[in-house]
């Protein structure tokens, strides 16, 4: 009998289940941690100028020199580290498993981001997740044994952990740095709400990469991922980047915005005021446990959380059902740090939704 065409596809591949985007349109959209504030209208319209005169018939600038320079600046980067840029964090994470993976395998704490798993397996290379405590602290003597039993190629951790919201003790991210026998990569994408980063230690850890993305705090259309690392680390990795994979719109509009950068610092330290006022107000609702958080959203729990979360989706007011994912994410939903209002629609929708 004749194979299907979907045959020639790879069984691992046909196991997974797609990364989708649900409907939101007319809700009120907590669900994808993005920054809720639009850029100043003189602001946008400068974009607009730049955009217009932006060279569309041209090919990108390929490495892309220029605005390497101001992320280095703007992120602080130490002095002899190197970037290589992605299409998001998420294409940063394919070259890395592509790259390093095969030796050994992709080895990371869980719960966290599901991307992770997945790149692993697209990268046809063995995944190991090892789960944190009951408190979403690290199991550092179970992480450790796994790194020495695996000998994994790849270590990822994410600092602050998504979806827990927790940063991880240093001390202990660092003992794992120490004893990964292949790269550690440590993704920072919610530094901007968080009080710690690995980017100063990156000079004392050859085997180190941070990496970072514009996406939460506030350009997450531009989809523009950044990793920093050794120089001879990061010229390999450079190796299996897609050409022109930074297209000409997203590098003038992060140029321009890198320049302007305080005005989403701002509005990450307004996001930081809003997560502190939404965490005590979740505190105050019974039947609820809310986790502490240094991301932009907040991660809780309360009984019967399917019923929950299709109860605020009839009330317009959509969040992340994580109920099912993961073990230690029994009725557990996260929920972004939205505008004032945003908030506190959710809240009442939440209240109401509780009561019925």
């Amino acid at each position: 009998m004749p194979k299907k065409p979907e045959d020639a596809i790879r069984p691992e591949i046909r196991a997974l289940n797609g990364y989708t985007v649900p409907h939101s349109d007319g809700m009120v959209k907590l669900d994808a941690m993005e920054n809720p504030y639009v850029l100043p209208a003189e602001l946008r319209a400068r974009l607009g100028r730049l955009v217009e005169q932006a060279a569309l018939n041209r090919y990108p600038d390929l490495p892309a020199a220029a605005l390497k320079g101001d992320l280095k600046r703007v992120l602080q980067v130490p002095d002899g580290m190197e970037l290589v840029l992605g299409n998001g964090s998420d294409e940063l994470i394919q070259m890395v498993c592509m790259a390093a993976g095969g030796q050994g395998g992709v080895l990371s704490v869980e719960p966290t981001f599901v991307m992770f798993r997945m790149i692993a397996t697209f990268a046809g290379t063995r995944y190991v997740g090892v789960d944190l405590r009951d408190d979403f602290s690290l199991d550092i003597e179970r992480t450790l044994a796994a790194i020495e039993r695996e000998r994994p190629g790849v270590v990822i951790i994410t600092y602050p952990n998504n979806p827990t919201g927790n940063l991880f003790d240093a001390g202990l991210v660092e003992r794992i740095v120490e004893a990964a026998p292949g790269i550690v990569l440590l993704d920072e994408a919610y530094h901007a709400f968080a009080s710690d980063s690995f980017m100063s230690r990156l000079p004392r850890h050859p085997n180190l990469l941070v990496m970072r993305t514009l996406s939460k705090l506030g350009l997450a259309g531009i989809r523009l991922g950044v990793l920093a690392g050794h120089a001879a680390v990061i010229q390999e990795l450079g190796k299996v980047r897609l050409p022109y994979n930074i297209n000409t719109l997203t590098q003038v509009v992060a140029r321009e915005m890198l320049q302007h950068i305080n005005v989403l610092t701002e509005q990450a330290g307004t996001i930081k005021l809003e997560r502190s006022r939404l965490l005590e107000a979740l505190r105050g609702i019974p039947g609820v446990t809310a986790y502490p958080s240094d991301a932009n959203f907040i991660l809780f729990r309360t009984s019967q959380a399917e019923r929950v979360f299709d109860g605020l989706k009839q009330r317009g007011v959509l969040i992340r059902s994580l109920h099912g994912s993961h073990r230690l994410l029994a009725d557990c939903l996260r929920v972004t740090v939205g505008t004032p209002d945003e908030n506190a629609a959710f809240l009442s929708a939440l209240k109401q939704t509780l009561a019925a």
